[in-house]
């Protein structure tokens, strides 16, 4: 009985702290806002302000001293990192007037100070406004696009550079020294999404070192697969580790995939032309590190060919031939590179294809990828928005014309002094952009995989260990 006094005392003292903290916090964000632009929130109304507060509060974030670089602001720098490539952080804090006004009522701030302020910011704000915005945005876009009452969403992972410090390849490595190329010039981070499929908008993400599997990153993702659902995959999640819980773990969730060429099966019966209910067998070595699952589970194989290649054989879970006809899963199957579109959105357009962050810490590279993901999120929603107006899919909106309209928006507004205006200028600007609605896809066209520029002559510089460097003479 003694101990739960004790406990309840305690929780009665954590709840007057967290109190008097929410209070000075509630203080400190008034005393910011009198100095917020309101451009921020014009050009980015999609992001709602509670979000910012929320994502402080509930990773813990808590500061009293008032610092001219506030906690708000430097997850605004980070946005505006993302989207202004090229330019030096100290220059996008400038353009963006990050830093309060110091007592001279000068805005310049020097890079260590940024450094500083983005390590005590850390990754978890930015992650969490991710999470929270990419739920309501890609979720709510899926949702309006569903096919025979499934959201379709694709998952599949990629590679990207990290800057070469030592802090960054002792966390995230690099290619195995025995590939055919050696070891990786450049640190290497894995990265997976969850996206929907047809606005490109990403539900969820994870990324981390790069020796880490990109199935078992995949299967982290199943948490933030919405019930009644479709996950286009990739042949390399054929497995019943990865597949069985995304069926399992929730309400008419389902998966298609492609068969590899070693895939077996039993026939269990036909279901039509080129259409059969099958049966996989789960080996003893998976059960043995899963108990949970089963000794065998059903699917559906579906047969085709595309002019130019060979026959393929399509796996999904979706056995009900009637609700899901074999022709609408062999054409829909090929909405699943759109996933490959939007890495090469991020990766050419948005990395300029460098594909390497800036960062050189774990920490601030985790911050730096969250920042892209959500201003990827932001420039992927205002397409979906003008989609809408138009009448048309956003994909057929030119991405890359969007990202410039978005990043001269946001300069603009930076610079205006009439903020009045600014309604004004950004319907100039969507105007502007009705002009890069692509045209419709022509799925009939069949190109073989080519490369148009061949590598450089010049020898790769590999990684150099200093203890292997032979003393100067």
């Amino acid at each position: 009985m003694s101990g739960d006094l004790v406990s309840d005392g305690a929780e009665d003292h954590c709840a007057r702290h967290m109190g008097a903290l929410e209070e000075t916090w509630a203080e400190a964000l008034e005393f910011t806002s009198e100095f917020t632009p309101e451009a921020f929130s014009r050009l980015t109304e999609s992001l709602d302000p509670t979000w910012f507060e929320e994502s402080l509060l509930t990773t813990g974030f808590v500061t009293i001293r008032r610092r001219r670089l506030t906690a708000e602001r430097m997850m605004w720098l980070i946005l505006g990192i993302a989207l202004l490539r090229n330019w030096p952080i100290t220059e996008v804090a400038r353009r963006l007037e990050i830093a309060l006004p110091g007592p001279d009522g000068s805005r310049t701030v020097a890079s260590s100070a940024l450094t500083q302020a983005r390590a005590r910011l850390g990754p978890d704000p930015m992650e969490w406004l991710f999470l929270r915005s990419s739920e309501a945005w890609a979720n709510a876009s899926a949702d309006g696009d569903r096919w025979r009452g499934l959201a379709l969403y694709a998952v599949d992972g990629t590679t990207l550079r990290v800057a070469d410090s030592p802090e960054n390849r002792a966390h995230f490595g690099s290619a195995a020294a025995g590939a055919s190329r050696g070891v990786s010039g450049y640190p290497l981070m894995r990265a997976v999404v969850l996206m929907a499929v047809r606005s490109h908008l990403l539900a969820a993400a994870i990324f981390g070192p790069y020796a880490h599997g990109e199935r078992a990153l995949a299967s982290s993702l199943w948490s933030s697969v919405p019930e009644r659902s479709l996950v286009l995959v990739d042949r390399l999640y054929l497995q019943a580790d990865v597949l069985v819980p995304l069926m399992t773990s929730g309400v008419d969730r389902h998966w298609l995939t492609r068969a590899k060429s070693k895939t077996k099966f039993v026939l269990i019966k036909h279901l039509g032309p080129g259409d059969d209910f099958v049966e996989f067998a789960v080996s003893r070595a998976a059960r043995a590190k899963d108990p949970s699952l089963p000794t065998h589970f059903d699917a559906r194989a579906i047969r085709y060919q595309r002019k130019g290649f060979r026959p393929e054989i399509l796996l999904t879970s979706l056995t009900d031939a009637k609700r899901f006809p074999a022709d609408e899963l062999r054409r829909l199957y090929h909405e699943r590179w759109e996933i490959e579109l939007g890495f090469g959105e991020i990766k050419t357009d948005m990395l300029e294809r460098l594909e390497t962050l800036r960062s050189k810490s774990p920490t601030a590279v985790a911050q730096e990828m969250w920042g892209l993901l959500i201003a990827y999120n932001l420039v992927r929603l205002e397409m979906e928005r003008l989609g809408k107006e138009l009448h048309v899919e956003p994909t057929r909106i030119s991405f890359i014309a969007a990202l410039r309209s978005f990043v001269e928006q946001w300069l603009w507004a930076s610079d205006t002094p009439s903020l009045g205006a600014i309604p004004k200028r950004l319907a100039t600007m969507r105007d502007r952009l009705r002009h890069f609605v692509l045209p419709p896809r022509r799925p009939e066209r069949v190109f073989p995989r080519a490369v148009k520029i061949k590598m450089s002559n010049y020898p790769r510089k590999r990684p150099v260990k200093s203890s292997s460097r032979k003393p100067a003479k």
